[in-house]
């Protein structure tokens, strides 16, 4: 049986979306991790094993966060991502199934991510904030098409399954 386009364009979000959950897991995992051991003696180690300059700002910002976090600030952390995994999860299950809740769910959660990334691109122009703004805006309307258009798509899909 042939997926219609817009069933394949939906899938490849879903499976992006299950990209960001695990890839929340990962970082979710390592701040478990640090958890065992010194937070700010970890932050220099990294910093000292990448030959960073503890002076200049960036490695300064991270050494000064790590010598003022507590476990329990590094445990609600991992609350949050992991909380943010089992969503993007979900939503990915709900588009790859073909949901419509599930298209709310990615058009909504992704529109709200615009205006942020409009203000970092205002900071800082580069690949990753264009390529970052263009992939959004993309998903958004998309997901803004296949809900005006549910209609006429769900008869598509269905006229799939027939055939």
């Amino acid at each position: 049986m042939k997926i219609p386009r817009f069933g394949r364009v939906l899938r490849a979000v879903a499976i992006f979306e299950a990209f960001k959950g695990i890839v929340a897991l990962l970082v979710g995992a390592g701040l478990l991790s640090i958890l065992q051991g010194d937070v700010e003696n970890l932050v220099e180690t990294f910093v000292n094993h990448f030959h960073l300059d503890p002076t200049s700002r960036y490695p300064r910002i991270f050494l000064e966060l790590a010598s003022q976090t507590s476990n329990t600030q590094l445990w609600i952390w991992a609350s949050f991502v992991v909380v943010y995994a089992v969503v993007r999860f979900v939503e990915a299950y709900g588009l790859w199934r073909g949901r419509v809740w599930a298209e709310w769910l990615a058009a909504l959660s992704g529109a709200i991510y615009v205006p942020y990334e409009i203000l970092e691109l205002t900071r800082h122009v580069n690949i990753w904030t264009v390529g970052t703004l263009i992939v959004t805006i993309s998903i958004v309307t998309f997901m803004a098409y296949g809900l005006r258009h549910s209609k006429e798509i769900t008869e598509e899909i269905k006229h799939a399954h027939d055939v």
